[in-house]
């Protein structure tokens, strides 16, 4: 059984483990990539809704997650495959779902479900398999409505690592990068080592302190679950950054932190932005990107120009064709850029790539 806050409920089959799983329900526009879906942190605490009705018929392996674990709080799918065929596979998504202890949903009208989110929003929500199903669905939505929503939530504690590690460059050592862990993608820090950056990934926790003693080229604030609002660590530390005057580059999370440092609000989203295929323009070529997203909130800022900051003069740099939600900044008289989407992008796409390059351009005193 999946119960909405609002009241609407769905019957299907259990899918993963069996038991009971709370979140905010989101949907996902991506056709492929689900094991990195699962596995991004910036997932924690959300319900994700699969709009692609097959899911499951590559199986999942070990080399493709993004993360130590899977982050979703739950799992619904229209139809999931009986069968992974790929020759890279190790076990069904099923199996690993069970294993890992997501409680998921299968059988059920995906796309009556989004549609429905669409309309109303995202809201909170619960899946429930076994004995618990068997209660009355009052007594179920009774649960849904007590669980923890999305605004005010502060999870970047939850997703982070404990411990500092770095992550070598491949063949010459170009630059050397902090990247503050928020809810990083393993693939992020991959993606700068191609590049030539050596990067020392920090907790979310770190102060500004801690960063700048590391003596780096750059800094680079990583995507995160939650409320920005609520991550006045994370807004105190790059404050610090940004008085520095040493390169700095946000995405996802990052980027919401980077606002708020620049004294811009964030607000919630309808119901956000998730999946592969969202398309994002460049304000100053107009040239367009098709990019991957995962984001409830957004930062609030002026469209019409640059507008005034502690510490200078910044604008908005790329906007969301979709709706026109602010998608990126860059400050004009520090160097700092952010985007509100995964340059890293795996599966794909890989439109926003050069973001990485330009970031290597930053560090190295060079105009973007």
């Amino acid at each position: 059984m999946l119960v909405l806050e609002d009241g609407r409920t769905m019957q299907g089959e259990r899918y993963g483990a069996m038991g009971s799983a709370f979140g905010e329900a989101v949907f996902s526009t991506g056709m492929t990539g689900y094991q990195e879906t699962l596995t991004d942190p910036s997932y924690a605490r959300q319900v994700v809704i699969m709009t692609s009705p097959h899911v499951g018929n590559t199986g999942v392996n070990d080399e493709d997650p993004e993360s130590r674990r899977i982050w979703v709080a739950g799992y619904v799918v229209r139809d999931p495959s009986r069968i992974p065929s790929s020759w890279r596979a190790t076990e069904s998504l099923d199996a690993r779902l069970e294993r890992e202890g997501v409680v998921g949903i299968c059988g059920v009208d995906t796309r009556a479900l989004t549609r429905h989110l669409r309309e109303c929003g995202a809201m909170r929500v619960g899946i429930f398999s076994g004995q618990p199903a068997s209660l009355p669905v009052a007594d179920l939505l009774a649960q849904v409505r007590r669980s923890p929503g999305m605004i005010g939530a502060d999870l970047t504690a939850e997703v982070t690592t404990r411990q500092g590690y770095v992550v070598p460059a491949q063949g010459e050592l170009r630059h050397r990068v902090v990247a503050v862990d928020l809810g990083i993608k393993s693939m992020t820090p991959h993606r700068m080592a191609e590049r030539g950056m050596q990067v020392h990934v920090v907790p979310g926790h770190s102060t500004a302190e801690d960063i700048l003693a590391l003596e780096s080229d750059g800094v680079f604030f990583a995507n995160g679950p939650g409320d920005p609002a609520a991550a006045e660590h994370a807004v105190r530390a790059m404050r610090g950054v940004l008085g520095s005057g040493v390169p700095v580059f946000g995405i996802c999370f990052g980027h919401q932190v980077l606002g708020r440092a620049l004294g811009l609000p964030t607000y919630k989203l309808r119901y956000g932005h998730r999946g592969i295929n969202q398309p994002v323009q460049d304000r100053r070529t107009g040239r367009v990107a098709i990019t991957a997203h995962n984001h409830g909130f957004a930062v609030e800022a002026p469209l019409d120009g640059p507008f005034a900051t502690p510490f200078g003069q910044a604008e908005v740099s790329h906007v969301c064709l979709n709706d026109g939600v602010v998608e990126g900044l860059r400050c004009l008289e520090v160097p700092a850029f952010s985007v509100q989407y995964h340059p890293e992008a795996a599966a794909g796409p890989h439109d926003a790539a050069s973001l990485f390059d330009a970031f290597g351009e930053l560090m190295a005193g060079r105009t973007r």
